[in-house]
C-alpha cells in the first residue's frame, strides 16, 4: 500500500490542486479529509481549466475513487452546483467515482448566514471569512449541534433533529442579529432540492479506505488551505477552524489506523495570502501590483486580490516542521522570471532582535521581515522540463530554499498545465 498526502505548507493557496491532478495519476483513491468550500483548488488540463473548491482534485482521472471523508464541511447545495458544473463540462462524476462518509456533518442552511452577520459585526476585526460558513459549522460540529449525511437516510429522524436545531439556532439569528428566522419550510426545500440527490453518493468510507489498503491500492490525501492557517498550530484567530495538517488525515478520511508514507509540501515561489490576520513578509504599492498581476493572484472561491510578499523562508521552514513533509513541491516558479533581483524574506526582526524561527501568534503583530536579494534569471521556464534546463539563478533559488527548510524539492512548477514540471531528481 502507498499512501500520500498533499498538503500546504504557508497561508494556502500554494497550488495543491494543481499537484493533486498531476501525482493522482499514480494513484487509486484521491481524499479530501478537512475544510469546505471555503477555498478553490484550480486545476488546468485538457478539458480546460476548473476551480475546485469541495470536490477531490483527483476527479479528472477516470479510474480514481474520489472521496470526500467525515472531517469536511459538507455543504450539499455547494457540492451538488459544483457536480452539475464538471458534468456539463464533459466529466463523468457519479457514485462510481465520488464517495461521500455517511459519517460527515453536513453544512446547515444557516450556518452561511451566521458566517456573513458575525464578520459584519466584526466589522474592522473582521477574520477575512470568505462567508462559506465554515467557521460556524465546525464551532456547531464541536457542540454536537449538526446532521450527518447517514441521516439523510432517516428522513422522519432527520426532520425531528433538524426541528429542534432550528429552534436553537433562531434563537441566535433573531436575539444576537437581529435577523429572520429559518422556517422548517425552507428546510424542507432544502431537503428536496440538495440533500436528495446527494444520498447515491454518500457511503460507509471508512470500508472504501480499509478494503483499499488490504488489497494495497494507492491512496492521495489532498488538504485544504496552509500549515498557518491550522485551527491548533496557526496564526490563531486568523486561521480556519479544521486541521490542516498531514497527521490528521486519517483522522478525517474515515480510517484513523492509517499511516501516511510520504507528505508533500507545497510551496509557492512567493508568498501570498486570501483574508486578514499577520503577513510579516507583505509588499505593498507598485511592487506587489506588478507581482499579483505576474501571478494572477485572485482568489479561486472569492475572486478578491490577494497579498503578495516575496518567499518567506521563516514561515516555510515553521510549515515543513509541522506537515513533516519529506518533500516539496515548488510552484509558479516561472512568475518570476519578470524581476532582475528578486527579494527573499530571511528572517523576522521582533524588538530589536532577529529570528529565524516563527513566532508565537501575538507577537506577529510587531515582527518585520528581513529583506535579501538574489539574482534573478531573467528568462522564461515554460520550456524546462529537466534539472538541468532550468538557468543557474534559478536552479541556486531552488537549492537556497532547500537549505533553508531543511527539505528538498522534487516538482518544480513552471506553468499551470499538467506537463509544464521539471521533476528534480535526488
Amino acid at each position: 500500500m502507498k499512501t500520500c498526502a498533499v498538503v500546504g505548507i504557508n497561508w494556502g493557496d500554494e497550488g495543491k490542486g494543481r499537484m493533486v491532478d498531476l501525482l493522482a495519476e499514480d494513484y487509486d483513491v484521491v481524499v479530501r479529509y478537512q475544510g469546505g468550500g471555503n477555498a478553490g483548488h484550480t486545476v488546468v488540463n485538457e478539458r480546460g481549466k476548473f476551480a475546485l473548491h469541495l470536490l477531490p482534485s483527483g476527479v479528472f482521472r477516470e479510474w480514481v475513487m474520489n472521496i470526500l471523508g467525515n472531517g469536511v464541511a459538507l455543504d450539499p447545495e455547494n457540492l451538488m452546483a459544483e457536480i452539475g458544473t464538471l458534468r456539463d463540462a464533459g466529466v463523468a462524476v457519479t457514485p462510481e467515482n465520488l464517495a461521500v462518509s455517511e459519517r460527515a456533518s453536513l453544512l446547515l442552511p444557516w450556518h452561511r448566514l451566521l458566517d456573513g452577520l458575525e464578520e459584519a459585526r466584526l466589522a474592522d476585526k473582521k477574520y477575512g471569512s470568505t462567508k462559506q460558513g465554515i467557521a460556524p459549522f465546525y464551532a456547531d460540529k464541536a457542540a454536537k449541534k449538526t446532521v450527518l449525511a447517514g441521516d439523510l437516510f432517516h428522513p422522519e429522524e432527520l426532520r425531528e433533529r433538524l426541528a429542534e436545531l432550528a429552534e436553537w439556532k433562531n434563537l441566535t439569528l433573531k436575539g444576537v442579529y437581529g435577523a429572520e428566522p429559518v422556517t422548517m419550510e425552507e428546510l424542507d426545500a432544502w431537503i428536496r432540492d440538495y440533500c436528495e440527490p446527494l444520498k447515491p453518493f454518500v457511503r460507509d468510507t471508512g470500508r472504501i479506505l480499509r478494503d483499499a489498503a488490504e488489497s494495497g491500492k494507492r491512496i492521495l490525501f489532498e488538504a485544504q488551505l496552509g500549515a498557518l492557517r491550522d485551527v491548533d498550530y496557526g496564526i490563531v484567530p486568523y486561521t480556519t477552524s479544521s486541521n490542516t495538517l498531514a497527521s490528521y488525515a486519517p483522522i478525517g478520511s474515515g480510517l484513523p489506523t492509517l499511516k501516511i508514507g510520504e507528505v508533500v509540501g507545497v510551496v509557492k515561489a512567493y508568498s501570498t495570502c486570501v483574508g486578514e490576520g499577520p503577513f510579516v513578509c507583505e509588499m505593498f504599492g507598485e511592487e506587489a501590483e506588478k507581482l499579483r498581476e505576474a501571478g494572477a493572484e485572485y482568489g479561486a472561491k472569492t475572486g478578491r486580490p490577494r497579498r503578495v510578499g516575496p518567499l518567506d523562508l521563516v514561515a516555510t521552514r515553521c510549515g515543513v516542521d509541522m506537515q513533516g513533509a519529506t518533500c516539496l513541491a515548488l510552484t509558479k516558479l516561472d512568475v518570476l522570471c519578470y524581476m532582475e533581483k528578486i527579494p527573499v524574506c530571511v528572517g523576522y526582526e521582533i524588538g530589536g532582535k532577529i529570528t529565524d524561527r516563527f513566532p508565537f501568534p501575538a507577537d506577529l503583530a510587531h515582527a518585520k521581515p528581513v529583506i535579501e536579494t538574489v539574482p534573478g534569471w531573467g528568462c522564461d521556464l515554460s520550456a524546462a522540463r529537466k534539472w538541468e534546463d532550468l538557468p543557474g539563478a534559478a536552479r541556486k533559488y531552488v537549492e537556497m530554499l532547500e537549505e533553508a527548510a531543511g527539505c528538498p524539492v522534487k516538482y518544480i512548477s513552471v506553468g499551470p498545465e499538467r506537463e509544464s514540471l521539471v521533476i528534480k531528481e535526488g
